[in-house]
């Protein structure tokens, strides 16, 4: 009997051990399943038992046991019954995961939204494509550039991709359960979106590129020296880890705080602004308090993004999320329609002008396609770029908006195309390259 009440005794503590070491992770791993299938259910209109089955089946998220309330419009989520995680759903706001002390009957300022019909041909309006045929394609090849992409579905899996050519639409294919109205997340895509309203800002003479981050818990030390144009461009020398297979900095800043813009305010200075690249979500999530900054209430931080850029391009199907705290979560939160995606990459192409009108300028394109140093030539401001040719065979002038699980917007401006992909799997398993040389060769002027 003694020796049963020291191995049961031995058993509790082991337990207490293995719980204190993992609690974090398995309330970051139920945070996840939570938040994404509130917003999947409510924003993309996806079936739960669907969300379940193909978007939350990866590794350690499949742990957890979630479960949406169609009455509450909210959803839990846990793992072995363990760390318990509640994510709600705010109209024009999207999901966001709430402490266990949350009072559900607050209420939110939403975004105005002036949600345009413009009686043009897609992309730049919002009557059916135009039936257009180029001489210069060959439609034979970029038929079998599109049934490349969606080969191995198993392997791939490519959900969703557009070619644009000249802003005509020349090729859109869908996997069952998309549609070209079915919003996507395109997780740090959403970066190039926030980097976009610094551009229009700066174009409308609000702000400078080069000006200091007003960040007034840096005024006296070396961070001071930190600019717009370093954060832009993930150069501010502040720590950071980004790295999604564990408990790190952006895991931590995604899953668990309230407030996402303080996590790389806090964090300190490991080398002189400019001296490192240092790829961080939570820099961009820091641009979004910033960018709130230049306004004088909330109503117009909110409006921004859509009044001066989105629904100006007659985008209406995006939503970028909020934390609790009310800020974009700029670095991963934005939904839309494969077709709203694409057309933010033809307002690059056209260089800023939209039906005539210009939302920035074109020295803005010089800006983030000018690869910065340290980066392997990958990298511009908030845009990767193909300048080292990281994709072999395809023009090396590509740049693109990117993000987690093979969310893509890509630009080519020596081809004319814009050229969307979206899927659940990044390379090498979503072969880019293959995909993307040929749809370029299929442009044989």
């Amino acid at each position: 009997m003694k020796w049963f009440k020291r191995i049961a005794l031995l058993l509790l503590v082991f337990i207490g051990i293995v719980f204190y070491v993992n609690h974090k992770k398995l309330t970051m791993i139920s945070g996840y399943a939570a938040k994404y299938m509130v917003s999947s259910v409510l924003i993309a209109n996806h079936v739960p038992d669907s969300v379940k089955a193909i978007d939350l089946d990866a590794p350690l998220i499949k742990l957890a046991d979630v479960n949406y309330n169609h009455s509450k419009k909210e959803a839990t989520a846990n793992v072995y019954g363990l760390q318990n995680r509640k994510a709600i759903f705010r109209t024009g706001l999207g999901g966001a995961l709430v402490p266990d002390d949350f009072k559900s009957s607050k209420t939110y300022i939403r975004p105005n939204r002036n949600q345009h019909f413009d009686s043009i041909a897609y992309p730049y309006g919002h009557l059916p494509p135009k039936d257009s045929t180029f001489k210069e394609i060959d439609y034979d090849q970029l038929s079998m550039a599109m049934a490349q992409v969606f080969s191995d579905p198993e392997i791939q899996k490519t959900r969703t991709a557009l070619v644009l050519y000249k802003g005509h639409l020349i090729a859109e294919r869908y996997a069952d359960g998309f549609n070209a109205n079915t919003p996507i997340l395109g997780w740090s895509m959403t970066k190039s979106l926030l980097a976009t309203c610094f551009g229009i800002l700066e174009h409308q003479g609000k702000i400078e590129v080069n000006w200091p981050a007003p960040i007034t818990e840096w005024k006296d030390d070396t961070r001071k020296n930190i600019t717009l144009n370093h954060l832009l461009r993930m150069q501010s020398g502040l720590a950071w880890e980004e790295d999604y297979t564990k408990i790190s900095d952006v895991t931590q800043m995604l899953f668990l705080d309230n407030d996402m813009t303080i996590a790389q305010k806090n964090k300190e200075a490991i080398a002189k602004p400019g001296e490192i690249w240092n790829y961080s979500s939570g820099t961009t999530n820091l641009l979004s308090g910033i960018l709130r900054q230049q306004f004088r209430n909330y109503q117009d931080y909110l409006d921004f993004p859509y009044a001066e850029f989105l629904d100006k391009i007659g985008a209406h199907s995006f939503l970028i999320e909020t934390d609790l705290a009310g800020n974009f979560v700029g670095s991963s939160y934005g939904w839309a329609s494969t077709r709203d995606w694409a057309r933010v990459g033809q307002l690059y192409l056209d260089n800023g002008v939209w039906n005539g009108e210009e939302l920035f300028d074109k020295n803005w394109i010089t800006y983030i396609t000018r690869p910065t140093a340290n980066s392997n030539g990958t990298y511009g401001g908030q845009f990767w770029l193909n300048s080292k040719g990281d994709y072999p065979d395809v023009p090396k002038d590509l740049y693109s908006m990117n993000g987690y699980q093979g969310q893509h917007v890509y630009i080519i401006p020596s081809k004319n195309l814009v050229i969307v992909r979206t899927g659940l799997a990044e390379r090498p398993d979503y072969d880019a390259n293959a995909f993307l040389s040929m749809v370029a060769a299929a442009v044989v002027e």
